[in-house]
């Protein structure tokens, strides 16, 4: 009885202490504080000037094709028009071709010579021969045979060339009225890798078996003709 009646006393004289205890160790000022802790602990473990990146709501973008032509030219933005309808009410895997090709880049456009058009076209002469891009002169052929072509845009001495041979030039607009589903058509594309930039691509020039194209202030005697491109200036590439 006598140890109970201690136990009390104790318990009344230390109750404001515990009272007190309990309020500030309870369950969810300890959440609190190791929280804090945490987040003290992640500042100092960042590495300094990380950062992190602003993304728009949705995340990344998964679909990086392009859906529309970056030129402002109000013809070409007619044409998308015109096969995106197409290829709404058809169905047709041509038309579905040309709408991505008139979505491309310049670069991804290359024009295409008279030469290797007729090269193409032989034996498909009765065809429709179709070019997302241009069609280029070429002084080198003599003899141009009759031929209907599809393009974005012919040089002047191509169209005049074709014509005077009995030849067609057509724009998109015509040849979606004579072949909506690409009935009788050829498909072709100009060389991509036919660009001056292109021809500096790859190992370094000097390496040996490089054939990358260097960039030379002159095509001089004095300049990149010693050593790596002559015998007897140690090795030939």
């Amino acid at each position: 009885m006598e140890v109970l009646l201690y136990f009390v006393l104790l318990l009344f004289m230390f109750f404001p202490f515990c009272h007190s205890f309990f309020k500030i160790f309870s369950p969810s000022k300890w959440g609190m504080f190791y929280t804090r802790f945490l987040l003290l602990d992640l500042r100092r473990s960042r590495p300094e000037g990380a950062m992190g990146i602003d993304l728009k709501a949705g995340g990344k973008s998964k679909k990086t094709k392009r859906t529309a032509p970056k030129s402002n030219d109000i013809y070409l933005k007619l044409l998308v028009k015109l096969y995106r309808f197409l290829v709404r009410r058809t169905g047709s895997n041509f038309n579905a071709v040309i709408l991505k090709r008139l979505f491309m880049s310049k670069v991804n456009k290359p024009p295409l010579s008279l030469s290797r058009l007729i090269k193409y076209t032989k034996g498909k002469e009765d065809k429709i021969a179709v070019v997302v891009g241009a069609i280029t002169d070429d002084v080198r052929v003599y003899e141009v045979p009759a031929l209907k072509v599809t393009a974005l845009r012919f040089t002047e001495t191509a169209r005049a060339r074709i014509e005077k041979a009995g030849g067609e030039c057509l724009t998109f607009d015509q040849l979606a009225l004579r072949a909506p589903l690409g009935q009788n058509t050829v498909l072709l594309r100009g060389p991509k890798n036919a660009r001056e930039a292109v021809k500096h691509f790859g190992p370094a020039p000097g390496v040996p078996h490089s054939h990358t194209k260097p960039y030379v202030r002159s095509k001089g005697r004095k300049f990149e003709r010693a050593r790596g491109r002559r015998n007897s200036r140690g090795f030939r590439v």
